[in-house]
């Protein structure tokens, strides 16, 4: 299988779970500036977990996760691919072993993950896969082409269905979900988000 022409990010459930940082990955994913790929047992991750944080989204996280899809079209890295490469790798936490699979089989140049300390750079460097904070990850894309990251959270921020949501608000909510220096670069540039 051929790589992605695109610098490549494999997501890790954990980023996928929170709304606003999955929006975040996904708007800047739709402007082109890197291709956004995931399985479906990280999909089935992201989407237990928040049914058990919050029982009253069971059954109902679909559009959501159809949505994801549609902005991502080569989204998933088959099951058959990864399945074949996890068997020979080792990670502090066994049930991370099929993200790093993932990444491998889906040629991803990184992994995005608040949980850095579970793929050891020792390991993951291996494979020539940066690991990487969402945080990070997102300044990274800001830094590359300003113009299309800043229109991709302009846009997001009018998606949502508060009208009143200032950019100072967005700015607030992006630092609420772990996303410090995003947030500090946001507010930077109210003017154009």
């Amino acid at each position: 299988m051929a790589g992605h022409a695109r610098y490549t990010a494999l997501l890790d459930a954990c980023v996928l779970y929170p709304v606003a940082l999955s929006d975040a990955l996904m708007s800047l994913a739709v402007t082109g500036l890197f291709a956004a790929k995931w399985t479906q047992a990280i999909e089935h991750e992201w989407i237990r977990n928040l049914e058990q944080h919050r029982p009253d989204l069971t059954g109902r996280l679909d559009t959501r996760r159809d949505m994801m899809r549609s902005v991502a079209p080569d989204w998933e890295v088959q099951e058959e691919a990864w399945q074949a490469i996890a068997s020979s790798l080792t990670l502090p936490d066994k049930d991370d072993v099929h993200v790093l699979a993932a990444a491998i089989a889906g040629h991803a140049d990184c992994i995005v993950t608040a949980n850095l300390k579970d793929f050891p750079a020792d390991t993951v460097n291996l494979f020539g896969i940066e690991v990487i904070h969402p945080d990070d990850f997102i300044l990274k894309q800001l830094d590359l082409d300003p113009f299309s990251a800043l229109a991709a959270f302009k846009e997001m921020r009018a998606r949502w269905k508060r009208p009143h949501a200032t950019p100072e608000a967005f700015a607030q909510v992006m630092e609420k979900n772990g996303l410090v220096a995003t947030a500090e670069r946001l507010r930077q540039a109210l003017q154009l988000i």
